[in-house]
């Protein structure tokens, strides 16, 4: 199947080749022909799906039926994101696939000036992709005007539902018209989740491509079992020893993901911290040295990193456990996109061993546990039982089993890029 079978203009699939997408994604074979049917839209979709243009392509297919009159454009679409990397993210794919369109689109978030982006709302927009606050920001100022959306889109609904964002979406809600249609993305599914779907979906059609709360089939998942102290040392080992060139690590504290890299710089990894602390320019720099090779390590808060698209990133470190479960999916989900493989290493110490099993009950199966010679947890510390623990030395090979699995197309495709 092409794209141009899913009912999109030949404008749009011109500019999605040109990006080097050939055949869509099961996301966007099953979204995008209910999308430009007018309907609203429950979504589950794994991170590194293609989700993005599966809310993206329809949505331009639609603004672009109607011819704007010159002068003034009211806003006609919202996009809303939980952090400024993702929204940045978003607003790329949209100026890409809508080079040859007549259609105007513009992001706003915090952390930079808020007069350019008032400059550009002033012009009139047809697309606008924002964080929350932000977007509160300007209707205070009355610097942008919502009344005339006719499509709403929350994008990871799941994360900003975790990172409090709620009351700001029932104040955005409020400023809405009645009338539009609604598109809900997420990750995973919680009651939190339903309850916003039922106050705010129109009879939509639920869409899933994989089993809920579920990790991509190509990732592979380890847990190194170390000592707390003893973290860092290993982190460095498997860097080097592994000779791996990029590789995402997330802390679960600001100050924790600057000291770790203070430490990881000491041991002769080139590295830079991403977090919530760091001023917007920072934060774009750090993601562009990472994208192009300049810094192996990435370290990353949980906030921070949702929303970071990086092609063929081949591994992410979870230096410390998050607290909640469904952000472990989040985070692993940085790797094993767009059809490549990827792997999950967690470094996991006594502390830790509720949040594991947490993890793996949410996933439903228990994470390969391994441990390497040199860095063995304390023996006087009661470690997990013996059948959970898989005694290794030196780097981990996959399992013929998943070997098979990651070499098979589960989407059914050829090996062409997706999204």
């Amino acid at each position: 199947m092409s794209f141009a079978n899913l009912g999109l203009s030949a404008d749009i699939v011109r500019a999605v080749s040109e990006q080097g997408y050939i055949q869509p994604t099961p996301i966007q074979k099953k979204a995008i022909p209910i999308v430009l049917k007018g309907l609203d839209v429950l979504a589950g979709a794994q991170t590194g799906t293609g989700k993005t243009a599966a809310f993206t392509l329809p949505m331009l297919e639609i603004l672009s039926q109607y011819n704007q009159e010159k002068g003034y454009r009211p806003t006609r679409a919202l996009i809303i994101t939980p952090t400024r990397e993702l929204a940045a993210q978003v607003s790329d794919n949209v100026t890409n696939y809508s080079k040859y369109l007549k259609i105007t689109s513009t992001v706003v978030f915090g952390g930079v000036k808020i007069n350019p982006q008032i400059k550009k709302l002033r012009s009139g927009i047809d697309i606008l992709i924002a964080t929350p606050g932000r977007l509160l920001d300007h209707a205070n100022q009355k610097t942008i005007d919502l009344s005339k959306i006719e499509i709403l889109v929350l994008d990871e609904a799941d994360r900003m539902l975790d990172m409090g964002f709620l009351p700001d979406i029932k104040r955005i809600l409020g400023l809405l018209p009645k009338k539009r249609q609604n598109l809900l993305f997420s990750a995973t599914f919680s009651d939190d989740i339903k309850k916003l779907a039922d106050k705010l979906l129109n009879k939509p059609r639920l869409i899933e491509v994989a089993q809920r709360n579920t990790t991509a089939e190509r990732i592979e998942q380890v847990v190194h079992l170390v000592d707390k102290g003893r973290k860092r040392e290993l982190l460095s080992f498997l860097i080097g020893s592994g000779n791996w060139k990029q590789v995402l690590v997330f802390a679960r504290t600001k100050h924790g993901a600057n000291r770790l890299t203070k430490q990881l710089e000491a041991d002769g990894l080139k590295s830079a911290a991403i977090h919530g602390n760091k001023s917007q320019g920072a934060r774009t720099k750090a993601l562009s040295d990472f994208k192009n090779g300049s810094i192996r390590v990435l370290v990353a808060t949980d906030i921070a990193a949702r929303g970071l698209d990086i092609d063929q990133l081949p591994h992410v470190v979870n230096f410390e456990l998050p607290n909640i479960p469904e952000d472990y999916i989040h985070r692993i989900g940085r790797t094993g996109r767009a059809g490549n493989e990827g792997e999950a290493l967690s470094l996991v110490c006594i502390n830790e061993y509720k949040l594991l099993r947490d993890i793996e009950n949410l996933l439903k199966f228990n994470i390969p546990k391994k441990q390497i010679d040199g860095f063995l947890p304390d023996p006087t510390i009661k470690a997990m039982p013996e059948d959970r623990v898989l005694k290794h030395k030196g780097r981990s090979r996959r399992s013929s089993k998943n070997k098979l699995e990651a070499n098979q197309d589960v989407w059914g495709r050829t090996s062409k890029r997706s999204f």
